[in-house]
């Protein structure tokens, strides 16, 4: 485990001292304004008080967990000095927003690091409105104390030009896992996603790798579990409720910001108007008991308090609501203790967001995609690959090349049984195939790609430079499950 975290920080080192020779089709950084920046990000060891005997100590931005709400408005320019306290370079990703390769936040695509007890003041124009994030863009590797695991992020939210305001008032909850271990792996819930059936193609591949390796005797590869979970850096029950008043219609930005986990959350008696994924307008906004947000996922749902009492938020895992994952929504003048009841069986249709019998316009080249899984192959961890190529970070090459202003079919086929929040940096794309099933007008930075399934997403190549393809589980993309595009 030493041996991998080490060779993660010599790789940063290195990055940090050949920080001005970007790679081949990066534009040079254009120099930030001088005078005072809007905002002042500092990254640095610190506490997290999830409960009075319950204190994280973790990294993160500006002593505080999560970090502090960005709040920028689209088309205005926005000033943001970085500093990093630590003894480590770092990466600040702007997760979602569409910005050149210097200020994106990946070493990866060329962006230079932010160097231990250094500063860097970076400049950007945010084009799209809605609810982003920022985080760090380290990799972990073996080591759960740094990267995703720790308590580096924080929400962004891009307030639209033409705003109709449908919304009494706004909450912001980022959900997140502490004390992360690791154990052998285990079954994935699936069936929350539908359409939920497995292609028998790519389950007998994968069934047959894993076959395989168990034959040799190799054990399930590593997992992480975490020991204890909070909604805005408290455990349930610990933090201020979310107060609310009768009759209130409240907008919930949720943003799941753990390493690894798919989150679920409801509030009983209640129900979720769906109007926007990834902080980009739902066409067919959807009602629904249940929301599900894959790692990195961001939902924004409208509430309309119109059952008084007080109540748990939570998610559905009894367990990891028991351990903390579950915020009090207390209405004016209601008291007493707060009420838990499961809703009804829910499940996460991209589909039903996109709009009725739109059909996407036909792309001008598909790019095929298989990702697989090789059971326990790195000294315990399993080795993810696409193509049959896992990642290297040390040739840092291109997979696929992109010709500017053409449209792009990403066709991704899943190997494993495994689900993987597939991330896009510096671009959205269209969900158009779902498990089988046509959609169109779902734009997402993330999207959840099931077991042994299939998804379709449409990327249109208008972004030129290095742009980073990933599963956003940490154990994933750190374990081969990154591709990088290029322009030509």
């Amino acid at each position: 485990m030493t041996l991998v975290h080490r060779r993660h920080l010599l790789q940063a080192g290195a990055a940090a001292a050949l920080a001005g020779a970007l790679p081949p089709g990066c534009a040079r950084p254009i120099a930030p304004p001088s005078g005072k920046p809007d905002y002042d990000l500092r990254i640095a060891p610190g506490l997290v008080e999830l409960a009075p005997d319950r204190i994280v100590s973790t990294t993160t931005y500006n002593g505080q967990f999560p970090g502090p709400l960005v709040r920028l408005k689209q088309g205005r320019r926005v000033v943001v000095d970085i500093h990093n306290d630590t003894d480590t370079p770092e990466q600040l990703h702007w997760h979602g927003l569409r910005l050149p390769v210097e200020v994106d936040g990946s070493a990866e695509e060329g962006t230079p690091f932010i160097p231990a007890h250094g500063s860097r003041r970076i400049a950007f124009t945010p084009t799209q409105p809605g609810l982003r994030f920022y985080h760090t863009h380290r990799r972990a590797g073996a080591d759960l104390s740094t990267g995703q695991y720790g308590g580096q992020v924080g929400p962004v939210y891009i307030e639209p030009r033409d705003d109709p305001g449908r919304y009494d008032r706004e909450v912001f909850l980022t959900l997140k896992e502490f004390e992360p271990t690791l154990s052998r792996g285990g079954d994935m819930e699936q069936d929350f996603l539908t359409p939920s059936e497995a292609d028998p193609v790519l389950k007998a591949q994968g069934e047959k790798a894993m076959a395989a390796s168990l034959i040799c005797g190799k054990p399930h590869g590593f997992e992480v579990g975490y020991g204890l979970f909070s909604i805005n850096g408290r455990m349930l029950g610990q933090g201020e409720p979310v107060r609310v008043k009768a009759g209130e219609r409240v907008l919930f930005h949720v943003l799941n910001a753990s390493a690894t986990e798919i989150r679920s959350l409801a509030l009983p008696g209640h129900s979720f108007e769906v109007v926007a994924l990834d902080g980009n307008p739902a066409p067919t906004p959807v009602r629904t008991e249940v929301l599900w947000l894959g790692t990195a996922e961001r939902v924004s749902a409208v509430v309309t308090m119109d059952r008084p009492g007080v109540w748990v938020m939570g998610d559905l895992g009894d367990d990891d609501r028991g351990h903390g994952m579950g915020v009090v929504v207390e209405y004016a003048g209601a008291a007493g203790k707060p009420v838990w009841t499961a809703p009804a069986k829910s499940r996460w249709d991209y589909a039903a967001f996109g709009r009725s019998g739109a059909v996407a316009p036909a792309p001008d080249e598909v790019i095929e995609m298989t990702i697989a899984k090789a059971n326990a192959a790195l000294d315990g961890f399993n080795q993810w690959t696409i193509n049959g190529v896992a990642f290297s970070d040390a040739r840092m090459e291109p997979m696929f090349r992109l010709r500017r202003g053409r449209r792009y079919r990403l066709r991704l086929r899943n190997a494993s049984d495994d689900i993987h929040p597939i991330h896009l940096h510096r671009h959205s794309f269209e969900l158009t195939r779902f498990a089988g099933r046509q959609t169109a007008g779902v734009f997402k930075d993330v999207v959840m790609l099931g077991g042994y399934q299939q998804v379709e997403v449409d990327v249109v190549a208008d972004n030129p430079g290095r742009t980073l393809f990933h599963c956003h589980q940490q154990l994933h993309m750190d374990f081969g499950l990154m591709a990088l595009f290029d322009y030509v």
